[in-house]
């Protein structure tokens, strides 16, 4: 438990899942609480959530969480952050993608118009975004108006 500005901040372990609470007042033992849900954008994951903490302190299993990042987004958000880091650091895209895939597969001639300089430019300019609060669309799970 943790007192900072905005109020009270708990990680509630229970099994093998933690759960982040939030409370504006101090926490008091015995003490009944309810979950204030507002009805914005986030809405669904708001009651996923609170959902998953209701079950697991009732003694059910807390079910899946909202959303998973498949192997393959977790890789290129991997490549982007790393191609981000070379790039503000001041290495040109042909360091960063021979960091990124490997010397060898970076070709002396035709850089300029070689697949692996596009997708390097692509995951830097990925990273850049992410940088800039694009980060924040990862808590959510992908929408079609995003």
């Amino acid at each position: 438990m943790c007192r900072a500005a905005d109020g009270w901040h708990a990680v509630l372990r229970i099994g093998a899942v933690n759960h982040r609470v939030w409370s504006k007042d101090p926490p008091v033992l015995g003490a009944s609480y309810a979950a204030e849900l507002p009805l914005d954008a986030n809405f669904d994951a708001r009651a996923h959530t609170a959902r998953r903490l209701w079950r697991a302190m009732n003694g059910r299993a807390s079910g899946p969480a909202f959303h998973k990042v498949s192997q393959q987004r977790r890789e290129r958000l991997s490549a982007a952050i790393r191609a981000l880091d070379a790039h503000s650091a001041g290495n040109s895209y042909r360091t960063i993608a021979e960091a990124l895939f490997g010397k060898k597969r970076i070709p002396d001639r035709a850089w300029k118009t070689h697949d692996l300089r596009n997708r390097t430019v692509r995951l830097v300019r990925r990273g850049l975004a992410l940088m800039r609060g694009g980060y924040r669309k990862l808590l959510r799970p992908g929408r079609k108006d995003e």
